[in-house]
């Protein structure tokens, strides 16, 4: 009986001890760390006590696999996952709570639930050389069950991301929600068990810096856009960091309610990404402007740029009457290496408003591009382009293969007021039969050392339509 009370006495000792510290391990409020215990509720009383004890490390230890539903990062809360630790996301949909808000793209309900949610939160982090695992298989998780996002945070300042593994989301990696003051660096993402594996979606998010980071998704690596029209997303930096993806590497806009500026986007690579490299698209009403992309790498990316200027609904909030057509103006492409020598016809840049809705002032420069050829005559002739119109788009994104082969195979470009290309040499692999560059609709354009295969690009050369 006297060993039994030492033994209370210690671990009462040991709780006040956690409780009084900057640490508060996992293991001293009851998790198992098993791997099959659900220890929920003990990580979520370390991160309540680390926070109104006025902060600290919410610690998972080494060598634990610590399984949990959802649980609720508070103010001046670092999650510090170990190296050789990992908190794991519960395989039962039930375990994930439903006040988590919601996946601001329309027709996804299912992607509601969120494993890791911070709502007005200030100053926190998720750090350590472990891994975070969604544990998000097909076989845990459906549309129909229901897919949950691995985290959420919403209207959240002052966050850090670094240095950990997440990995197999049940669907997307993340969502920022109307945040400021954000950085995520030195992380891993992959995310390839489930459909819809997009990894950073920064949404009317301001003061971003990501860096350092590799990316290999399923759908979109990163993506900047902005839900609500009074919320903005600006101030945006994107550097070292290398991109793989089943769609796109980074894609800005699609929800575009809110306008979308001060972006740059430099020294990354990206590779074997199945639809493009930078996938720019306004159509929700927004103004886009004053980006830069510098210093990248590609390799077999179709479309190494493709940008589109429509009108198109993407928000679960959006309105019945359809958005107008604002501005998107003012991008910088300089200095790129592509090589889709191993890709198919369909990899050219790919830029396109529409009739009496110009892109404006695009450059450009310095970019070195091999495409693999097999153009055809008739692929030369072709005449009829779609236009992303809604009767084109039927209720969903702008995407490529709606438009299909185009009539050049280095630089299509339509309905653009202000176009500057130089220092651009375009090679093919194999003969192709259609010009390098086609202007459609193209105003005030000015090409400079411009060449097709080592030989030089006039004006007089240019496609006009």
């Amino acid at each position: 009986m006297k060993n039994c009370y030492n033994l209370f006495i210690l671990f009462v000792l040991g709780v006040c001890s956690q409780m009084s510290a900057t640490e508060y391990n996992v293991m001293a409020f009851g998790a198992k760390g098993d791997g099959i215990t659900k220890d929920t509720k003990a990580v979520q009383d370390a991160i309540n006590a680390c926070s109104t004890n006025g902060g600290g490390t919410v610690l998972i230890p080494a060598g634990k696999t610590v399984v949990i539903g959802t649980i609720y990062i508070k103010d001046f809360v670092t999650l510090h996952v170990e190296n050789g630790a990992v908190l794991m996301g519960s395989p039962d949909i039930e375990d994930y709570t439903t006040d988590t808000h919601k996946n601001m793209y329309k027709n996804e309900p299912h992607m509601d639930r969120c494993l890791i949610f911070a709502k007005n939160a200030k100053s926190f982090a998720l750090e350590g050389y472990g891994t975070i695992d969604g544990n998000g298989h097909p076989k845990n998780f459906t549309n129909k069950v229901g897919r949950p996002m691995l985290m959420r945070f919403m209207n959240c300042q002052d966050i850090h991301l670094k240095n950990l593994t997440i990995k197999n989301p049940a669907a997307w990696v993340s969502a920022w929600l109307y945040c400021d003051e954000i950085v995520v660096d030195g992380i891993r993402i992959h995310s390839r068990v489930n459909h819809n594996g997009d990894g950073l979606d920064f949404d009317g998010c301001t003061n971003v810096r990501v860096s350092n980071s590799s990316f290999d998704t399923s759908d979109d690596s990163i993506c900047i856009q902005a839900s609500l029209i009074s919320t903005p997303s600006k101030n945006i930096v994107v550097t070292n960091c290398t991109f793989k993806s089943k769609w796109a590497g980074m894609r800005i806009g699609l929800l575009s309610r809110g306008d979308i500026e001060s972006v740059t986007v430099s020294n990354c690579t990206f590779n074997d990404i199945q639809d493009s490299g930078l996938k720019i698209q306004l159509n929700e009403g927004g103004e886009m402007k004053n980006m830069t992309f510098s210093n990248l790498v590609m390799n077999n990316v179709p479309r190494p740029i493709f940008m589109t200027f429509a009108q198109q609904k993407a928000c679960v909030d959006a309105p019945e009457e359809m958005y107008p057509m604002k501005a998107m103006h003012d991008f910088i492409f300089n200095g790129m290496v592509v090589d889709n020598s191993k890709a198919d016809k369909n990899s050219a840049i790919f830029i396109t408003g529409m009739p009496e809705h110009d892109i404006t002032d695009i450059q450009l420069s310095n970019i070195q591009f091999t495409v693999s050829g097999g153009g055809t005559a008739k692929d030369a002739n072709k005449d009829e382009i779609k236009e992303y119109t809604l009767e084109t788009l039927s209720g969903w994104w702008p995407e490529f293969h709606l438009v299909g082969t185009l009539p050049a195979y280095g630089i299509y470009a339509r309905h653009i007021n202000g176009l500057l290309i130089s220092n651009v040499q375009i090679n093919t692999v194999e003969k192709d039969e259609r010009p390098p560059i086609v202007f459609d609709d193209v105003k005030n354009a000015y090409i400079n050392s411009v060449y097709s295969n080592r030989k030089i690009i006039s004006e007089n050369d240019l496609i006009k339509r």
